[in-house]
């Protein structure tokens, strides 16, 4: 039998309509920028595997140091046990993160990075005595797929069947130059009842949202507005951290930085899951007490994994080096030259960037999930480019490590693409 004869008979894939998608393309191998299936074939990983291989697939650097603490430590229960690997990411961390982030606090992906958030806030009021119970979150956002992350998301696509069970979640339109007036006083209205416990929100750039981009200043006056209110903020990097926007982490670009970071994908950079919270120092020491029940009572079997410690930490310091630096420059200056090429053409609706982070939108209505988007996503695999349309929106989340000519291949795949749809 096949590998894809073998998948077909016990798997489940996510997003898959397994009546309608019958094949499920095998890969056997990939390397820096490339994935390699059965026939040898290869693919550019235009999207970093969901925005996790940001240093490249298998990187030697990083084969050679979790190979070595793989011959220390395997699984080590973090329930009354530190290790080295915890303790230097940490450290690590806390070097690059916004200024006022304290306290890192390990879970596996990033739904579980969300869903910790959002304990921590609803406990944080709980333990000064205030039942807070609500949630701001973005229309349109995505945090996860646990059932707190799902309730804060706002993409009924994903969780329609689910939103009778899920908590208290006030929901607020993104802000741009026409409605931030009145989202600031929506937004005060809803704090007013002492009721909201946090506002969740992914920093200017909206991943599942088809990259939908935003303005930093109208947020940073929203950030204003709630911790004027002690409304603990939580800022969803899950996607937007390590590097993507030009900066280590989106939340760089305002004044007010936010109580808590959730951060995963890019962390681990694709070889392991593993996910950080991080807050400040007043959440943390909400949490202390004589009394073990406003301890935070929350854990995951695999914490603060050494191996996906010593991943993460390795990926940190690639991200850090000069090459890696420079090569996110370039990406950002390619994408800027191929936008001045494409940005008139007929079929694109619009384009955006952020960093290495850059989006068109076709000039057709597409289905999110459909025939046509599925028939994109083929003439890319077709031409050796793997990238995942959301909907009529292409975008390119490229590994840091791409060439230029790998990356060129990519215009050109979009441009060809382009030029068939407006014969169409």
């Amino acid at each position: 039998m096949t590998l894809q004869e073998r998948d077909k008979k016990h798997l489940w894939h996510p997003l898959t309509q397994h009546q309608s998608q019958q094949q499920i393309l095998p890969i056997v191998k990939a390397k820096g920028a490339l994935l390699y299936d059965e026939k040898n074939n290869t693919y550019i990983d235009g999207i970093a595997s969901w925005y996790t291989a940001m240093y490249g697939h298998c990187h030697d650097y990083i084969i050679e140091k979790v190979q070595q603490q793989m011959q220390q430590t395997d699984q080590i229960v973090f329930a009354g046990f530190t290790h080295k690997p915890a303790i230097e990411l940490s450290e690590q961390l806390i070097e690059i993160l916004p200024d006022n982030q304290e306290k890192i606090f390990f879970s596996d992906n990033g739904s579980t990075a969300n869903e910790v958030a959002i304990k921590m806030a609803i406990q944080y009021h709980h333990n000064q005595g205030e039942k807070r119970q609500t949630i701001i979150a973005f229309e349109n956002g995505f945090h996860g797929d646990t059932f707190g992350a799902m309730s804060v998301s706002g993409l009924s696509v994903y969780n329609g069947v689910f939103e009778d069970l899920f908590i208290d979640v006030k929901r607020i339109s993104v802000p741009n130059s026409e409605n931030n007036e009145s989202i600031q006083k929506q937004l005060k209205d809803i704090i007013s009842d002492k009721n909201v416990a946090a506002f969740i929100y992914e920093p200017l750039v909206q991943g599942a949202n088809a990259m939908h981009m935003y303005s930093a200043s109208y947020l940073d006056e929203i950030l204003k507005i709630c911790k004027d209110n002690n409304v603990v903020t939580i800022a969803d990097e899950v996607m937007t951290g390590f590097g993507k926007t030009g900066k280590y982490f989106a939340s760089e670009f305002m004044i007010n930085q936010p109580d808590i970071i959730c951060l995963s994908k890019a962390l681990s950079a694709g070889f392991v899951p593993l996910a950080v919270t991080s807050c400040s120092i007043k959440i943390y020491q909400s949490f202390l007490s004589d009394d073990f029940n406003q301890a935070f009572l929350h854990a995951h079997t695999y914490t603060a994994n050494p191996i996906a410690c010593t991943a993460a930490l390795s990926g940190i310091q690639l991200l850090l080096s000069n090459t890696i630096q420079e090569n996110i420059l370039n990406i950002i200056q390619s994408h800027h030259e191929f936008d001045r090429v494409i940005s008139g053409h007929s079929m694109v609706k619009s384009t955006r960037q952020l960093g290495v982070i850059y989006a068109i939108d076709l000039n057709i209505d597409i289905k999110r999930y459909g025939n046509k988007r599925n028939e994109i996503f083929d003439f890319f695999m077709v031409r050796g480019v793997c990238l995942r349309p959301l909907g009529r929106t292409v975008y390119i989340v490229p590994p840091y490590v791409i060439d230029s000519e790998q990356l060129q291949h990519i215009y050109a795949s979009i441009i060809e693409l382009l030029d068939e749809l407006g014969i169409d």
